[in-house]
């Protein structure tokens, strides 16, 4: 018996192995049928976007430049422009500019083995007519490319020209102003020479010598003003300028010369208003002003000043009684050496630059100056600038209040 359980187990073994290797095959033959059955989805390989070529690159380049390009045949006919040529009026309706279009067959013709030519060819392409406000001085230059190709650069050279002519002018102003009391001086110092034994006639001739020179003097220091200001050298840090104490410095500058022309100035309440700029400068302006107003005002007149805030602006007006500005005149007022009525600036020693200067001191303070005339009624400069912040106004009152508090020392003294 007991060897037929031995059979019998021997018989298991050897069975059980080749059991468990069928359900094994069979279990991986079912899951491999399972997923054979079910779709594989392929996962998108991400592909790079190309991006622009060389040829897109620099066609790019040709639309956005500031300059008008355009590119020209052998015969003169536009091949590729820019929106920037038809703004300067090298190509109109898809044509060249005539006179382009002859520098281009220049240019080309120094081209003809195929080679692009080292030298360019230039041409004034400035409208022949003007355009309201299209630019009145176009400067071209005309590079041959080879096979009969050429490129047409232009550029917009009025600012370089309106500054030309600006110097040109104020060179000239500025001779013309200074050869005359250097003239009179000399002749009246010939005369003081004449009269030397004559002590009356000394004293009279030397004080008109006195005038002259002051005059003199007074355009030299407003010509250096003036050079500062238009950036012959940096302006000094702002700081916080009390509107009251710049009227009153201003009323103190000019109370003698009032005085004398029997003027009566006449100022509204302080303001408590605060800016922020330069004073001296400040001061500078609004002493012009009164000035202005005093020489162009008839005798026993009066010259009131006022000041207010509206919005983030303070305003300081001068207005006067007097002999008030034409419309045409207005415009020109604030230009260098520009005299509404000439005869009656030189007779009170202006040099025609007191309101060129406010100009340029309220333009550096972010500022302006207005102005309203008539004949016959009067005049009124308004100094526009920008009012201080209020957080600004706080520290400064801080700063005060910290600076009047007194210490004591160790040994009880103030």
């Amino acid at each position: 018996m007991l060897r037929a359980y031995d059979a019998a187990v021997s018989l298991l073994a050897s069975i059980l192995p080749a059991a468990v290797a069928l359900l094994a095959g069979l279990g991986g033959g079912v899951l491999l049928a399972r997923r054979a059955a079910v779709p594989r989805v392929e996962q998108p390989v991400p592909v790079d976007e190309p991006g622009p070529t060389l040829a897109d690159l620099l066609l790019r380049v040709f639309r956005s430049s500031d300059a008008g390009l355009a590119v020209l045949t052998g015969s003169g006919e536009v091949v590729l422009h820019n929106p920037r040529a038809v703004e300067l009026g090298l190509v109109n309706a898809g044509v060249a500019d005539p006179r382009a279009r002859t520098a281009c067959r220049q240019a080309a013709h120094g081209t003809a083995d195929g080679t692009p030519g080292a030298l360019p060819v230039e041409v004034d392409l400035s409208p022949l007519e003007r355009r309201g406000r299209g630019p009145a001085a176009v400067l071209g230059q005309v590079r041959g490319l080879g096979d009969g190709f050429t490129v047409v650069e232009a550029t917009d050279s009025s600012d370089v020209v309106r500054l030309e002519a600006t110097r040109r002018d104020f060179v000239a102003n500025v001779s013309h102003e200074l050869k005359t009391p250097v003239g009179a001086v000399g002749l009246l110092a010939e005369a003081v020479l004449d009269a030397a034994d004559d002590p009356i006639e000394v004293r009279r001739f030397a004080s008109r010598i006195l005038k002259e020179s002051t005059r003199l003097g007074a355009l030299v220091t407003e010509l250096i003003a003036l050079s500062r200001l238009t950036g012959a050298e940096r302006l000094p840090e702002l700081s916080a300028v009390d509107v009251d104490d710049l009227v009153n410095e201003a009323l103190a500058r000019n109370r003698l010369s009032a005085e004398s022309a029997g003027i009566e100035i006449t100022v509204d309440r302080p303001s408590g208003l605060e800016v922020d700029g330069d004073r001296t400068l400040l001061v500078t302006a609004l002493t012009n002003l009164l000035e202005n107003a005093i020489a162009y005002s008839p005798p026993e007149a009066s010259v009131s000043v006022s000041r207010r805030r509206i919005g983030d602006t303070i305003e300081i007006a001068v207005t006067d009684r007097g002999i008030g500005i034409a419309s045409q005149h207005q415009t020109r007022v604030f230009e260098r050496f520009f005299r509404v009525d000439p005869a009656r600036s030189r007779a009170t020693g202006g040099t025609g630059l007191g309101l060129a200067i406010v100009k340029h001191v309220l333009a550096n303070h972010g500022g302006h100056v207005g102005l309203w005339s008539s004949p016959g009624t009067g005049s009124t400069f308004t100094m526009c600038l920008p009012a201080r912040s209020a957080d600004r106004s706080a520290d400064r009152s801080a700063d005060r209040a910290a600076a009047a508090v007194t210490t004591t020392d160790p040994g009880g003294r103030a």
